[in-house]
């Protein structure tokens, strides 16, 4: 093999090595390719999400005010029912006391 001969097959392993190296970038280029309906798809659908991600926001913020409300409402019925036991204690042991005063009255009459 002579200098010419080496020259001309270096030339054209380097060629077919651009070559299958263009067709491997074409190949890969063409695949992973994204349409413009494929980029407005993907911008719907992320405008989607974050309509989504708001509504959720809202929602937990609906949720921990709601919350808050029914806490206080049911601490104030706590109070208002003790309130109320309180006095239902109070209004039984006057009712005892003003039912052995009249026993005592009765059995004084009876005896005197």
């Amino acid at each position: 093999m002579n200098r010419t001969e080496f020259v001309i097959v270096t030339a054209l392993i380097l060629f077919a090595a651009f070559a299958l190296g263009w067709f491997a970038y074409w190949l890969l280029h063409r695949f992973t390719r994204v349409s413009q309906a494929d980029i407005g798809e993907l911008e719907r659908m992320a405008q989607a999400l974050h309509e989504a991600e708001d509504i959720r926001d809202q929602a937990l913020a609906y949720i921990e005010a709601r919350e808050y409300e029914l806490s206080t409402q049911l601490s104030q019925t706590d109070a208002e029912l003790q309130a109320a036991m309180d006095g239902l204690r109070d209004a039984r042991a006057e009712i005892e006391r003003l039912r052995s005063k009249i026993e005592r009255m009765q059995g004084a009459t009876e005896h005197g």
